[in-house]
């Protein structure tokens, strides 16, 4: 604090005058009959001089503000107390004159208290009219309000307000040491700050947006006024009710005159004020999610206020951490992307309704820092109101039955980034991603290749009773979607067309458990119980048949940023909605740095980025994708390079879809989040599907940002040890095949013959022919005879490749007696 300074006897005589008339004060109020003797002054004054002149003065609550990425876009305001501090230089001269007119026309001659106002309240009161006066200065009022915002304890609050003679004591002995250690301007600075202006703003700024929209630096004469004259009775003189105008514009005009009465304005400029119309908001200012500066950003602000609530930074519990954010002045700078929100916003809406029993929730994460640029679902994120309930019947038949409404249109459920009963969706397909990780990690090149079969018949024992069982047996036997064989196929053209009896054999020759444990480090949570039973040890894992076909439940939050760390090399982030946090005095705080550690190789992630660039029409120098694309548009409609999967479950219960830039990852996926086992179709490529949103989030999210090219994995992770392949053609097939699986290779015979000059019988040529990875498979044709030329089938074009359909996606009868989601 700052002394001024103090003529030495006028404090002592303060003090000394303070104290006998404290002495009469107290004895007045004890003992009337002796409250003039010489007894009763002494006492006061030796009581007065041991009161503490200390005073601990704690922050008064100021409102957080969130703001999207851009630092200025307003997001939302949380508080208990709508305040929020302002230096003296930013308010209004009229304002500080208005309030010395209103509350203490001697503020800058007294030394904290009014003596000559002290003993005039005294008279005053002892005479027995029924007009009673007060003799609290600023500085005394000031006090009042430190005290009861620094209490700790509720009775505290009660001690610093009760009207009592103590209590006055007290003020004076503080305001006389505050007056000589503060300025009158910090004082009048304090004041401003912790007032109450009524219709929840606390503070001379609060007010100042409250009631007239404004900063307080251009409040007029009549607007600053106005607010003087409310500090006395908020309640009483608030001019938004029908019975508060009328006091509160006679109380305006009675500070009008006030100040021209200590000379702060002229005469013309009062009438002028005076005949100026009292226009006010009464707007308070909006609170929390519900709240937020659009309707569609409630589910982004929810996800920040329960990040917030999890931050041990702000405190040891909840509560805690709560009373932090709403009190502790924060302006907090958001991950939120106005143009890919307002894209995503756009997009799930134009695909679902806000009645439809169907979710279309879409997340979107920036790449290489975690930062999530946006959350949107097509709801309404609100409370519905019980007493008049918007909220459609209930699509689980059984809550229906029970007259049970269901979380649409309004809903405040995590339905994108679960908590609180949410655990997730089945993502279908879109998890055979990790497989191709674990796979990779392993040594095995996209190149490597399997004769995937309309049925595969896995080591995975389930219950014999499942459909997903082969029949007579307890091994897992997953099928493709319409029981097409998918031929022989590697990595690239496999995840390209969804080949589900590829992605099973795979998943077994690597290890189930490392592919459950490439997920984790990618940021699956497995928060479902049956999903956590078997992601809970390894042994546990390595029985999971049906994991790479997407059987567990995720989030969209939780996949965009699971590909979001292929995207980025490797570098798994933490999701964060938070780009920066300055506490009230500009502070900026560490915790809103990026959280990100390499959990994947750059040339492991790189080569599983290549192959995810088929599913969505694009291709790399290296790439070899087939003939399938499951969302082969979704290049073209983007327009930059892009990588990504898309996702069906068993009955189309869940879609999903990923597409990918090196900027942004976004993940959507379509369900019915109350009931899993929805008789809903979910769609894909329609316009009600979910690969619109996905796709058209991604192209408006990247408008006007330069297409950044995935660098291409290296020749050894790609193609492995290539080997040359023996020529058989002509050959016995017994031949052949002892040659082809002698050169170190796994041969197979094709059951469709081609037109050859070969004699008919004999091998025709292989599938590749040329080189291919040491230990793949090379398929043996078989000639019909007749003539005709080579076969002519390419490596990395293999036989079965079904044309561009999302149905190869589903994993049909591809879970293990377990149904975690539906």
């Amino acid at each position: 604090m700052r002394k001024r300074d103090h003529n030495v006897l006028t404090n002592a005589a303060s003090l000394l005058i303070c104290g006998l008339l404290a002495g009469v004060v107290v004895a007045a109020a004890a003992f009337p009959a002796v409250a003039m003797s010489g007894l009763a002054a002494k006492a006061g004054a030796e009581t007065f001089g041991a009161l503490p002149t200390e005073l601990t003065v704690a922050r008064a609550p100021q409102i957080s503000y969130l703001l999207a990425k851009d630092g200025k876009t307003p997001l939302a305001t949380m508080y208990d107390e709508n305040r929020r501090d302002v230096k003296l230089a930013d308010v209004s001269p009229y304002m500080q004159k208005a309030i010395v007119a209103a509350e203490d026309h001697d503020f800058y001659k007294h030394n904290g208290v009014d003596i000559n106002g002290v003993a005039r309240a005294f008279v005053n009161n002892q005479s027995g009219t029924n007009s009673q006066q007060g003799a609290s200065t600023l500085t005394m009022q000031y006090v009042r309000l430190a005290i009861a915002y620094s209490a700790t304890h509720p009775a505290d609050v009660v001690a610093a307000t009760e009207d009592t003679s103590a209590r006055k004591l007290r003020e004076m002995r503080y305001a006389l040491q505050i007056d000589k250690e503060l300025s009158k301007d910090e004082i009048m600075e304090r004041y401003l700050n912790i007032a109450s202006f009524g219709n929840g703003a606390y503070g001379i700024y609060a007010a100042s947006q409250v009631y007239f929209g404004k900063s307080p630096k251009n409040l007029t004469i009549p607007e600053a006024a106005m607010l003087a004259g409310m500090v006395k009775a908020p309640s009483t003189n608030d001019p938004t009710t029908k019975s508060g105008y009328p006091l509160a514009l006679q109380r305006r005009d009675y500070v009008i005159q006030n100040m021209v009465d200590i000379g702060a304005i002229t005469k013309e400029e009062a009438e002028a004020a005076k005949a100026t119309k009292l226009v006010v908001k009464g707007k308070r200012a909006p609170n929390g999610c519900v709240a937020t500066n659009k309707k569609e950003w409630g589910f982004f602000c929810d996800y920040f206020y329960r990040w917030w609530l999890q931050q041990e930074t702000f405190g040891s519990t909840s509560y805690d951490r709560e009373r932090r954010l709403k009190s502790g002045g924060y302006t907090i700078t958001t991950t939120l992307d106005v143009q890919a929100q307002t894209g995503a916003d756009k997009a799930v809406r134009k695909a679902k309704s806000v009645n439809s029993k169907e979710a279309a929730m879409v997340a979107v994460v920036e790449p290489g820092t975690g930062r999530v640029r946006a959350l949107a679902v097509n709801r309404n994120y609100k409370l519905d109101d019980p007493e008049h309930p918007q909220n459609k019947p209930h699509s689980d038949p059984k809550q229906r039955a029970k007259g049970k409404r269901g979380n649409y249109p309004n809903t405040v459920n995590p339905l994108l980034t679960g908590g609180d009963g949410i655990t997730g969706y089945q993502a279908g397909s879109t998890f055979k991603i990790f497989t191709i990780v674990a796979a990779l990690e392993k040594g095995i090149p996209l190149s490597y290749t399997f004769n995937s079969p309309k049925q595969f018949k896995s080591e995975y024992i389930i219950d014999s009773s499942s459909p997903a069982a082969c029949p007579g047996t307890h091994f897992y036997c997953p099928t493709n979607s319409g029981l097409t064989a998918g031929g022989v196929q590697n990595m690239w053209s496999a995840f390209s067309a969804s080949t589900n009896t590829f992605f099973v054999p795979l998943q077994q020759k690597v290890g189930a458990e490392n592919v459950v444990d490439a997920a984790k480090r990618m940021g699956i949570q497995f928060r479902a119980s049956n999903d956590a039973k078997f992601a809970s040890t390894k042994d546990a894992a390595h029985q999971w048949g049906a994991f790479t076909l997407g059987v567990s439940q995720t989030t969209p939050l939780e996949l965009a940023n699971a590909y979001a760390t292929l995207a980025a090399d490797g570098k798994y982030c933490e999701p964060i909605p938070v780009q920066e946090i300055r506490d009230p005095d500009g502070k900026k705080l560490d915790i809103a740095n990026p959280r990100c550690e390499k959990r994947i190789s750059t040339e492991v992630a790189r080569a599983a980025v290549d192959a995810a660039r088929c599913p969505v029409g694009d291709n790399s120098p290296t790439t070899k994708c087939g003939g399938s694309r499951t969302a082969a548009n979704v290049r073209g409609i983007v327009g930059k390079p892009v990588a990504g999967k898309s996702g069906t479950t068993d009955s189309e219960k869940t879609a999903a879809l990923v597409a990918m830039t090196k900027q942004y990852a976004v993940a959507g996926i379509m369900a019915d989040p109350d009931w899993p086992q929805t008789n809903v179709k979910m769609k894909h490529k329609e316009k009600d599907g979910i690969n619109p949103p996905v796709y058209e989030t991604l192209r408006d999210a990247m408008k006007g940002k330069k297409g950044i090219e995935f660098e291409p994995p290296g020749q050894k992770i790609s193609n492995g040890d290539q080997r040359s392949i023996p020529d058989v053609k002509c050959q016995s097939v017994d031949t052949a095949k002892s040659r082809i699986n002698g050169a170190g290779f796994e041969a197979v015979v094709s059951d469709v013959k081609v037109a050859s000059s070969c004699p008919a019988g004999t091998a025709a040529g292989t599938s590749p022919d040329g080189r291919t990875i040491k230990g793949g498979v090379v398929t043996i044709q078989i000639s019909s005879g007749g003539g005709g030329g080579s076969p002519g089938n390419r490596p990395g074009n293999p036989p079965g490749n079904q044309p561009d359909r999302p149905g190869n996606d589903r994993p049909g009868n591809d879970r293990p007696g377990n149904r975690p989601g539906g």
